[in-house]
């Protein structure tokens, strides 16, 4: 079977491109194609592929800059021949899903997320631009969402990564989702060897403003309790200003370094509204709860009381109220870390493979 898969671009190792190694393991023979591709930013699994790009990759500055050119992707997917092919994957986050496929060629598409700064975050995105940036982005979002609409009508079976996804795809796209959860790496996130001291909160992110770092940090000024900060982004500056004395911002750590973070921590705080949310999956691999907002994705993976506690409200208040009931509660870290373990490669690539099979036998009768 011939089979084709598209992303948006290649320009890091997030958890899109997480879940394109597994369709890649899958589909061992299957053709690359995407906007652009920066191969040392890639895995060896990917980097070491034959990879299609785009026109957009061609432009000036594309490898850094891609995301300027979002206007002339959709012209970009469709020029793309995948003439031949018997099986078409998109892998959608960015324009993917548009691309045309060859009638009595099944197109399937994994959705990571409709394009959220053309939908439900057009305001925040919007207001974060200048105003000429502001008048450009208000007409290319327009065409945008009538061409993302469009294109849908062109995928033969979505796969959502959460049931907020499901809804999402429901809503701007009138279509029905199937669910398989993202993969989780389970061989690097685990409970510890041997009990460690669990000291200390943690916040785990990229420092741009929808994840509410800052919300986070404020609330833990008015705590005796200690909070390690790990990622970075545009945001750190501005919070290294006023930082509290008992938070310390550590910025990136390795891939190493991580999971220990993880497995001393006494709780992970996720206050951000997120597509799935592959974090407190990571955090409760090591056994530690999570206190999350009670919106989006992470309502799939965390279950209220047992690996964790939701709160209700984006604020200071809700977050130091839901510490102050964690404290009082208790949780079990292999029960965490056993319910965890639901989220690995091997459950995704078995129930991503069972869609495909049931599509294909559908197409065939």
């Amino acid at each position: 079977m011939k089979v084709a898969i598209v992303h948006y671009w290649l320009v890091g190792m997030r958890g899109g491109e997480r879940v394109l190694e597994e369709l890649v393991k899958l589909y061992p023979q299957a053709d690359l194609f995407t906007h652009v591709a920066d191969r040392e930013k890639l895995s060896d699994l990917l980097k070491d592929r034959p990879i299609t790009e785009t026109f957009i990759a061609k432009l000036p500055g594309a490898r850094r800059h891609y995301q300027k050119y979002l206007g002339l992707m959709p012209r970009a997917l469709e020029e793309l021949d995948l003439s031949g092919y018997d099986l078409v994957l998109s892998s959608e986050s960015g324009p993917a899903k548009g691309v045309i496929v060859p009638p009595g060629t099944p197109h399937i598409c994994y959705t990571h997320s409709p394009m959220r700064y053309i939908w439900d975050q057009y305001s925040a995105y919007s207001a974060r631009l200048s105003w000429l940036g502001q008048v450009y982005f208000s007409h290319l979002s327009h065409r945008l969402r009538t061409w993302d609409v469009c294109s849908a009508a062109r995928v033969d079976k979505f796969v959502a990564n959460s049931s907020f996804v499901a809804q999402r795809i429901q809503r701007y796209y009138h279509r029905e989702a199937l669910v398989v959860h993202p993969p989780v790496d389970l061989e690097s996130y685990h409970l510890p060897n041997q009990a460690a001291e669990r000291g200390h909160y943690l916040f785990v992110s990229e420092l741009v403003p929808y994840k509410k770092a800052d919300l986070v940090i404020e609330a833990f000024r008015a705590l005796d309790r200690k909070l390690l900060v790990v990622g970075d982004g545009e945001q750190r500056a501005e919070l290294e200003r006023n930082l509290p004395s008992n938070v310390q911002l550590l910025g990136r750590v390795s891939a190493e370094e991580l999971p220990g973070l993880y497995q001393s921590a006494k709780a992970l705080i996720f206050p951000a509204e997120e597509d799935f949310g592959i974090v407190p999956v990571e955090a409760m691999a090591c056994g530690t709860p999570v206190l999350a907002y009670a919106r989006g994705g992470v309502r799939d993976s965390v279950i209220n009381g047992r690996t964790g506690l939701f709160f209700e409200d984006q604020s200071t208040t809700s977050i130091a109220d839901a510490i102050e009931r964690f404290e009082a509660a208790q949780f079990d870290p292999s029960d965490i870390s056993d319910h965890a373990s639901g989220f690995g490669a091997d459950r995704f690539r078995r129930e991503f493979s069972g869609v495909v099979d049931t599509v294909l036998s559908d197409w065939a009768e």
